[in-house]
């Protein structure tokens, strides 16, 4: 046997113990854990004089202090500052409809690293015991954790472009039934609510968030605005900056609306032929097809 198989069959059973130990440990009740008297002594301060209190107990700057953060909340948030870009992952993660803060995605995200991490080094491994292990194969566990995260990022990012395309799509349908609400003698948050109530699509969710703002307390100027602001959406931007001007200078909703709808399906045919223009080498492979 050569050096490297003895190698890697030696990091095969340290991490098989090391896996065993961390699950028993994880069985036992948390290290460190503060004692009886310092969790009940911040209960008891109205019959006990604070100098009879442990030391330490009492809180310095209106807060408790907080002691033992565990050792994933450090690492995660130490990738999170590695990375950065918080406000353009929020806006990615609205734009995607994911239900995640932006520390919880790069969580999952430094779990996938971590994953792909491991099966990198499970295949060193596995080629060290084989007898085909080559220098380059060490970097496979860096480049397969790498690659993880970038995947997970990616994965982010066409969900976010995808579900941006459906909101296009569904757009001037969603205006025009507005109008018609309108048309018909409902005021807005009326329209808003009957269109939010009886659709299906994303728009219509989104739609139903808003609605859910105003009867929270939120304005509805601000509420449409925080929408828009969330999706990044250029027809849905501009028609709310037209409905909130709308809304300010008493002007007719209905047509407001009828016209942003026939300025978003005026966008869509051109963004269709653009992308006719750009894929015109393919459009026509199937005609080769089937000429030949």
């Amino acid at each position: 046997m050569t050096a490297a198989t003895d190698a890697a069959i030696a990091v095969l059973l340290g991490g098989s113990l090391a896996l065993g130990l961390l699950g028993v440990l994880s069985a036992l009740p948390r290290w460190g854990a503060p004692s009886l008297e310092r969790r009940i002594a911040p209960y008891v301060r109205d019959v006990v004089d604070d100098d009879a209190l442990p030391a330490g107990i009492l809180p310095a700057v209106s807060v408790m202090p907080v002691h033992g953060r565990r050792l994933w909340d450090r690492l995660r948030e130490m990738f999170d500052r590695m990375l950065g870009g918080g406000d353009t992952l929020r806006l990615r993660l609205g734009q995607a409809g994911a239900d995640q803060t932006p520390a919880t995605f790069r969580g999952r995200q430094l779990a996938w690293g971590v994953t792909g991490l491991l099966v990198g080094a499970v295949a060193v491994v596995v080629m060290a015991v084989s007898g085909r292990m080559t220098p380059p194969a060490v970097l496979l566990p860096v480049i397969a954790a790498a690659g993880a995260a970038i995947a997970y990022d990616m994965q982010l990012t066409a969900r976010a472009r995808s579900r941006r395309a459906r909101l296009a799509d569904e757009l001037p349908t969603t205006l025009e039934f507005l109008a018609l609400c309108l048309s018909a003698g409902e005021s807005l948050l009326d329209a808003l609510r009957r269109v939010s109530a009886i659709g299906t699509g994303e728009l219509t969710g989104e739609l139903r968030q808003t609605v859910l703002a105003v009867h929270t307390g939120s304005p509805l100027a601000d509420a449409l605005g925080e929408t828009a602001t969330r999706l990044q959406l250029p027809g849905l931007s501009r028609a709310t900056d037209q409905i909130v001007a709308a809304l300010e200078h008493g002007a007719p909703l209905a047509a407001v609306l009828h016209s942003q709808a026939a300025d978003a399906r005026d966008e869509a045919k051109r963004v269709l032929i653009e992308q006719a223009g750009q894929k015109e080498i393919l459009m026509l492979l199937p005609t080769r097809w089937v000429c030949v």
